[in-house]
């Protein structure tokens, strides 16, 4: 899998940023959804990859609440350090399963998926938005 993931990394990394703050948002909404499921569903048969997705959903959350950008409540952190706190989580939600020593069981397949999808996000977002003069009152999409 990390050699998956890092061809995933690496083909993000030169397409085009097409991911606005906007739609950052409701990404980073849906990927902390997806945790907190997964933690559900884990929780009668695996503790352990339940409390793995739990602390990702968390962490995943604290990282938007604390953004300045249209999914924020706390705006600390600028939207461009958001995205390589991102690009840590995503390797935090890879490591998960190791961490937590259930990495021979089936659910260890779920946080590698997991882990593709947040770096597919991370690597189309455009994290210079504000940078480059976008929009912070309007919505840009």
């Amino acid at each position: 899998m990390p050699l998956l993931h890092k061809g995933v990394a690496m083909a993000a990394g030169r397409l085009p940023k097409v991911v606005k703050p906007r739609a950052h948002a409701v990404l980073d909404y849906m990927v902390i959804g997806s945790c907190l499921l997964g933690g559900a569903l884990f929780w009668r048969r695996n503790k352990r990859a339940a409390l793995g997705s739990l602390v990702c959903a968390g962490a995943a959350a604290l990282n938007v609440m604390l953004t300045d950008y249209p999914g924020g409540t706390h705006p600390v952190i600028p939207y461009k350090l958001h995205g390589q706190i991102d690009a840590g989580l995503a390797g935090l939600t890879a490591s998960i399963p190791r961490l937590m020593d259930f990495a021979d069981e089936p659910e260890a397949r779920y946080f590698g998926a997991q882990a593709l999808a947040e770096t597919a996000i991370t690597g189309l977002t455009n994290f210079d938005y504000y940078d480059e003069g976008g929009p912070r009152d309007v919505d840009e999409d």
